[in-house]
């Protein structure tokens, strides 16, 4: 995609798919009047009269990304955000992102798939937004909702949906599993099931670029990393940790949070002694920003000037995308912890159902446009169903592959075989 052109459509005043949410920010970087309402649930957090002062007296610490993010004031009609070619490209990643996911659900109770397996409905506009502005060579690290990551990268369907299914054809030939993607073709860094484990992998990823422009004088080698991760682990240690490291060596990354206010079954609200996680970003000295994380066009137009901002050597920023998963925190869970009302504010605000709307209202797709993405997506989505369960599984023998860094030092005996293919070796008996 072509960043210039790209820049010279996006209008100075950030347009809102949601105009009428009382949870849409402008993407300004200043501290929310104490009044406003802030995340889905805030409803019941009274702020005391000192935490108002607190607020008021901080906002002047908080820095910007830079004026093209700040929301202008235009006498002219703004202009429309993106072309028709983008419209459709960020609406079929989108429903590819939900179809995929839904296919999962149905997967995963037909008892296709093992483990826990978390879905990513309802954040689309995250990955979307952020990850189709990158080149190949830019690196992504996921967390253990991971699926929809992968595909906006590039990494094909039935790869994914073979890795679900433990099969040798996924693209970590079944050893990952749900929670575990990668993918060195497309510089897909990783799923990581603990939460936290992934920001260092990224923040190394950024010095490896930084390292090959600046000191092996790789001119050309200008690659970003997007670190995602949620609003549960921002209270961990690497965290702080890897914000410092990149902030002191201008690293090229961006720590994209994607606050879905829930940490498993814990509010965000009562985990954290301040909510507003982008303001972690200046007391590092690199800018932070929250945006509405259910608005694509919202999360596009912070994302391009963040990523900018990377690929300039201008150092890292921290955007905290508020958004929120329609499903529970996996397939195993309940979801019987969350407002009902919280859910349903949040279901009426469907990131596909307004860029849908916004296309069609801005002449950029007809209804018959979006039906054919709908109908190749379908068929995109079962072709790779089939693909898996027609995919053969893994022999024993790779059990014991990429385990240790010298595998002959266990996994193989005196024969030249895999220990794991003798048949005593599952009855504890095998010689080692």
């Amino acid at each position: 995609m072509n960043s210039a052109s790209c820049a010279a459509k996006i209008s100075t005043q950030p347009f809102s798919l949601n105009p009428t949410s009382p949870t849409s920010h402008d993407n300004r970087l200043v501290s929310p009047k104490p009044t406003s309402l802030f995340l889905g649930s805030t409803r019941k957090l009274r702020l005391s009269s000192s935490s108002k002062l607190n607020l008021r007296r901080r906002s002047g610490t908080v820095i910007a990304v830079s004026d093209v993010v700040k929301q202008k004031k235009s006498k002219s009609t703004p202009s429309l955000l993106i072309t028709k070619e983008e419209g459709l490209e960020l609406y079929e990643d989108m429903i590819l992102g939900r179809a995929f996911e839904d296919m999962c659900a149905q997967m995963y109770y037909r008892g296709k798939m093992f483990g826990f397996v978390h879905l990513y409905n309802g954040q689309e506009a995250v990955s979307t937004g952020f990850i189709k502005l990158l080149k190949q060579q830019d690196s992504v690290v996921s967390t253990y909702r991971d699926h929809v990551h992968a595909l906006s990268k590039g990494v094909p369907a039935r790869a994914v949906m073979s890795e679900l299914f433990g099969k040798t054809t996924g693209c970590c030939r079944g050893q990952g599993g749900s929670m575990h993607m990668f993918s060195r073709e497309h510089n897909l860094l990783g799923g990581f099931a603990f939460i936290g484990e992934g920001i260092p992998v990224a923040t190394g990823a950024a010095f490896t670029s930084k390292y090959k422009r600046e000191v092996l004088k790789e001119a050309d080698c200008d690659h970003v990393t997007l670190a995602f991760f949620g609003d549960g682990t921002c209270n961990n240690g690497q965290f702080f940790e890897c914000l410092n490291m990149a902030a002191l060596w201008k690293l090229p990354i961006v720590f994209v949070v994607e606050n879905n206010l829930w940490a498993i079954g814990m509010s965000h609200l009562r985990a954290t002694s301040d909510p507003q996680i982008y303001k972690k970003g200046p007391a590092f000295g690199m800018p932070g920003i929250h945006v509405d994380g259910m608005d694509v066009l919202k999360v596009r137009e912070v994302a391009k000037e963040a990523i900018g901002r990377a690929r300039r050597g201008e150092g890292p920023t921290l955007v905290e995308c508020e958004t929120y998963r329609f499903r529970g925190h996996s397939l195993a869970d309940p979801d019987e912890l969350r407002d009902p009302a919280e859910k349903a504010h949040y279901t009426a605000r469907d990131p596909i159902t307004a860029l849908k709307k916004y296309l069609i209202e801005s002449s950029l797709a007809s209804e018959a446009d979006l039906k054919a993405i709908d109908k190749k997506i379908d068929e995109v989505v079962e072709d790779a169903v089939e693909f898996a369960d027609e995919s053969p599984v893994p022999s024993r023998s790779q059990l014991l592959e990429n385990v240790f860094a010298d595998p002959k030092g266990f996994g193989i005996g005196p024969d030249g075989r895999y220990r794991c293919e003798d048949p005593k070796f599952t009855e504890g008996t095998a010689h080692v």
